[in-house]
């Protein structure tokens, strides 16, 4: 069986979409080909390669990327994993199916914490609500897929 070929879709392409891409090449790299990127990309979030790192995943070596530079890869399914993201998602050629499933944004909760360790709470916990979603693909994709095709 031919791997899916999903691309996590968020704003900054900084944080819970390297997470999620980092996730599921650790988790499911026998099933998903997995990519991410951004509608307006950002540096990547030094706390979400922390995070990732105490799960034993090296994002570090990521990249930022627009969603632009990965258009000429054909993706099964693309998901948004940030509102913004979701609402301005671009049309991908082909048969690709778009899913929505948001997490809360770390940078923002974190912005008041009063320490390190406190702002660290809110990247653990959207990391490990992006990995409990990991685990539940593909077979989570089917239910909940909306189709975009472009015209010819």
């Amino acid at each position: 069986m031919d791997k899916l070929r999903v691309l996590f879709l968020c704003t900054g392409n900084s944080c819970r979409s390297q997470m999620a891409e980092g996730l599921a090449k650790h988790l499911k790299g026998d099933l998903i080909d997995a990519y991410s990127a951004g509608t307006v990309p950002k540096t990547l979030d030094p706390r979400a390669v922390t995070v990732m790192k105490e799960k034993g995943i090296d994002i570090s070596g990521g990249r930022s990327k627009h969603v632009n530079e990965l258009m000429n890869i054909s993706f099964d399914y693309v998901i948004t994993v940030c509102g913004h993201a979701n609402e301005t998602c671009p049309f991908f050629p082909g048969k690709t199916r778009v899913v929505h499933q948001g997490f809360d944004d770390p940078p923002v909760l974190a912005q008041d914490a009063a320490s390190e360790d406190e702002a660290l709470v809110h990247y653990r916990r959207v990391r490990d609500e992006i990995e409990a979603y990991i685990l539940t693909l593909p077979g989570a994709l089917t239910a909940t897929t909306k189709s975009f095709h472009l015209e010819p």
